[in-house]
């Protein structure tokens, strides 16, 4: 009997213990389905911008060779130079200023404000070894002459603007067309455009290579950044953002300029879009904005 009491309480035991541990694996698995059904739930945190206005334009891509706007060239015997500014050092001059006093009492004054700077030349040339050579450079805007192919020249007017950049500098400089030749050239069928371009702060100087973009066709139109845009066979998207829930709307597109994208129709102004990671939504996906950029 007493071996039989012990039998039924290990079994009683036994069973409880299993029971709990059932039970509790249950009850760890609702958690973890509750925790996982959460965190699905969860917003996901997301860049968006807004849309609006962007000036669009098409270009036409070339290079020149800068140009002072205006150059005096000064070409002094040494034994004729008194006293004279250090053609070294590239100084600033202003207009009527004395660049060079001669022996002859004679003074060589600046004709216009500018810089004025030594100019190598080959010794033994020109009396290269008992001269100075060396030029004024009016430099806030300096000249360049284009070529442009002669099916534009129905666009190329004067005025028209135009950006130079050139690879020592990481900015662009802006310009404008001034003139434009009466005749195209029968060689390369291309016509002369000569453009000026705003050099204010003198960072370039003449004969740089300048890649110049001519720009026409400018016209302000909303657009959004191309990471935004979703593309899916011949059809673009655009998530919006809407009560902090994602919805895919359909747009037409135009021209692409700095990474920014024409919408033709299908967004409207001040709406808030996704800006990028749209492989990590879906529509109707509920979304939480942590950044707005420009």
């Amino acid at each position: 009997m007493k071996t039989q009491n012990k039998i039924i309480l290990f079994l009683t035991v036994v069973t409880i213990i299993i029971t709990s541990i059932i039970v509790g694996r249950s009850v760890i698995s609702k958690k973890i389905e509750v925790a996982v059904a959460a965190q699905k739930k969860a917003p996901v945190g997301v860049i968006a911008t807004k849309i609006k206005y962007f000036s669009f334009y098409d270009q036409i891509d070339t290079f020149g060779t800068a140009i002072a706007n205006q150059s005096f060239s000064i070409r002094i015997k040494k034994e004729n130079l008194i006293q004279s500014v250090n053609f070294d050092q590239y100084p600033f001059v202003k207009k009527n200023e004395v660049i060079a006093k001669l022996t002859n009492g004679e003074n060589i004054i600046a004709p216009f404000s500018g810089r004025v700077g030594k100019r190598e030349i080959t010794p033994g040339i020109l009396g290269g070894e008992n001269s100075i050579i060396a030029n004024l450079d009016d430099i806030k805007f300096l000249k360049v002459d284009i070529k442009l192919p002669e099916n534009y020249f129905s666009i190329i007017k004067k005025d028209l603007k135009v950006l130079a950049t050139t690879g020592a500098y990481n900015e662009t400089f802006n310009g404008t067309i001034t003139s434009i030749s009466s005749r195209v050239d029968p060689t390369t069928r291309s016509i002369l455009v000569q453009a000026k371009i705003d050099n204010n702060e003198e960072k370039l100087i003449p004969g740089m290579l300048l890649n110049i973009k001519v720009i026409f066709n400018e016209k302000k139109s909303l657009s959004v950044p191309e990471q935004a845009l979703l593309i899916q066979g011949d059809d673009k998207f655009i998530f919006k953002i809407v009560n902090n829930t994602i919805e895919r709307s359909k747009v037409n597109i135009g021209r692409r300029n700095e990474n920014k994208v024409e919408i033709v129709s299908g967004l409207q102004e001040g709406e808030t879009i996704l800006s990028e990671g749209t492989n990590k939504v879906r529509p109707k996906a509920k979304v939480k904005i942590i950044k707005t950029v420009e």
